[in-house]
């Protein structure tokens, strides 16, 4: 009889340890898919910001956030008409605006169906500031930017001159209003200081051509 009511005992014991383990792995998987829905909200850690003088243009890929409204916050592209689109606000320019400035749009046509909206902009990918290098360097190709860069900064992000580079002549074209403009740098003078330009701050667009 003793013996009968151990075995009860222990199979009791058994069963409770065994829902009380299919409890715990069913809140742990409930917790982590909450979890994981959470972080989808949000951008992934390696989306660098870029930096806030960075302009907006075609390509580029934002991230708007708007606090508490999921139905409005979005990874949306920078269309080739410089235009993003956005439930109740529709189109609104972005290209020529930094993140800054874009929020400042944003909230300003959000007032007009959210009280106090809450918006923050990231550049997730900065498409747009590209420059083409070619010539007598030693890794040429197009180059995306993720902030202000100067003649003197790319030169060692393509490797740096060819033996045969002629430091002098540098062209960069670029255009500024449908025009194309060409500018002859003498590299060596600007390194020295001697350059009557200053170190030139490359624009999204613009082609190096080092002879």
């Amino acid at each position: 009889m003793r013996s009968a009511l151990c075995e009860i005992k222990r199979f009791a014991m058994k069963k409770v340890f065994t829902v009380g383990i299919i409890g715990a792995l069913i809140f742990l998987s409930s917790m982590g898919m909450a979890y994981s829905q959470e972080v989808e909200k949000k951008p992934p850690s390696e989306w660098t910001p870029v930096s806030e003088s960075y302009v907006i243009g075609p390509e580029d890929l934002l991230y708007i956030h708007v606090w508490r409204e999921e139905a409005l916050t979005r990874t949306v592209p920078v269309r080739m008409d410089g235009k993003i689109s956005l439930p109740l606000v529709d189109d609104i320019q972005a290209a020529g605006l930094t993140g800054r400035q874009l929020k400042e749009v944003l909230t300003k046509r959000l007032k007009e169906f959210i009280e106090t909206p809450n918006v923050s902009v990231t550049v997730i990918e900065a498409n747009s500031y590209k420059v083409y290098v070619s010539g007598q360097v030693r890794a040429p190709g197009v180059y995306r930017l993720r902030s202000e860069t100067t003649l003197l900064q790319i030169i060692p992000m393509v490797g740096g001159f060819t033996d045969w580079a002629n430091q002098k002549k540098i062209l960069i074209i670029r255009k500024e209003d449908g025009k194309e403009k060409r500018m002859t740098v003498n590299y060596k003078k600007i390194v020295k200081g001697d350059a009557p330009e200053s170190n030139i701050i490359l624009k999204a667009g613009d082609t190096i051509i080092v002879p």
